[in-house]
């Protein structure tokens, strides 16, 4: 039988260009799709399928099969003619050194069998775990505290069948479809910095993909959402709110309470205040992170206008408008 050329990106289904981790998606996602197991109405579609799948993996996973096999290139139908030579001179020989398994075609074996032990030797060289990137929402009020919270995400976690090399027994791992990890879920205590900000990031070490053969685990990063607040606005470390108020306090000046992220406190409203006049409450907005200081709280004064008037109480607001006119 003659070697027949493969494709590759195309068995995968994605770019020629396609990074180490979209590559392992998308073989996890059709391997799933694909694995006997899950095809028992049309199982022998399935095998070969699923195959198929298992042999571009074995080739696009691993750096150094993967750029000989790009090297191909528009020379693929005279590399696959020597391929076939050395096939048929192999087959009058002692099997090579290098073992592929049962299952793949001519073409991987013919071309690939050659890496020799300089390519077992580096796959099974420590590789360091993927870093990891998701999201933890706190309140505005978590975010002033600080403090611990406890989160639930889905982890890739180091195959315990094949021990993360992917392969058991000359053969593809069938717990983790040669992927080498499997996806568990795990329970993170996350620390909060005080005065964290919206869009900051919080690395938790080796919390990220799993190591291979050995390797250290990647990082996890996590990015922090402030929720918006009811009562607070928050621009940097400063926050805003609104205080309804009586036109008489803006007019005859007065005490206001106003709430703060932790507990009310007394303001001083001079005589004759604007509507919608800002009044700062120095140190009372957010703590800056990983310092001792606080940013501002900045009230905005908003008129309250009386919701009923008897006749009397009309009367007396024409006189003041009359007295103002002259």
């Amino acid at each position: 039988m003659a070697v027949a050329y493969k494709n590759y990106y195309e068995v995968l289904g994605v770019p020629n260009d396609a990074s180490e981790s979209t590559i392992k998606s998308a073989y996890r996602k059709l391997a799933r799709k694909w694995h006997p197991d899950a095809n028992l109405d049309n199982p022998k579609e399935a095998e070969e399928k699923f195959k198929e799948l298992q042999e571009a993996y074995a080739v696009l996973s691993d750096p150094e099969k993967r750029s000989k096999y790009d090297a191909l290139g528009s020379d693929w139908e005279s590399a696959a003619r020597q391929a076939e030579q050395q096939r048929r001179y192999r087959s009058t020989r002692a099997p090579s050194g290098a073992d592929f398994g049962d299952g793949f075609s001519d073409f991987f074996e013919s071309f690939f069998s050659n890496v020799g032990r300089r390519t077992t030797a580096s796959a099974r060289s420590p590789h360091r775990g993927q870093d990891l990137n998701g999201e933890i929402a706190v309140s505005l009020r978590d975010a002033y505290e600080g403090g611990t919270k406890s989160i639930s995400i889905d982890l890739e976690e180091r195959c315990p069948v094949c021990g993360g090399t992917g392969v058991t027994h000359n053969q593809i791992c069938a717990n983790c479809h040669g992927t080498g990890a499997v996806l568990t879920s795990k329970r993170l205590d996350v620390k909060i910095p005080r005065g964290v900000r919206d869009g900051q990031r919080i690395r938790l070490a080796g919390q990220g993909g799993s190591g291979m053969h050995g390797g250290p685990s990647g990082d996890l990063f996590l990015t922090v959402h402030v929720e918006p607040d009811e009562q607070f606005d928050r621009e940097g470390d400063d926050l805003y709110t609104d205080l309804p108020i009586s036109i008489f306090e803006l007019v005859l000046g007065g005490e206001a309470h106003v709430p703060t992220l932790t507990g009310g406190i007394t303001m001083t409203i001079p005589p004759r205040t604007q509507n919608e006049q800002l009044m700062r409450a120095g140190g009372k907005g957010m703590p800056h992170v990983n310092g001792d200081t606080f940013g501002d709280l900045y009230v905005r004064l908003v008129a309250r206008l009386p919701q009923r008037l008897s006749e009397h109480d009309e009367q007396l607001f024409r006189e003041l408008a009359e007295a103002q006119k002259q």
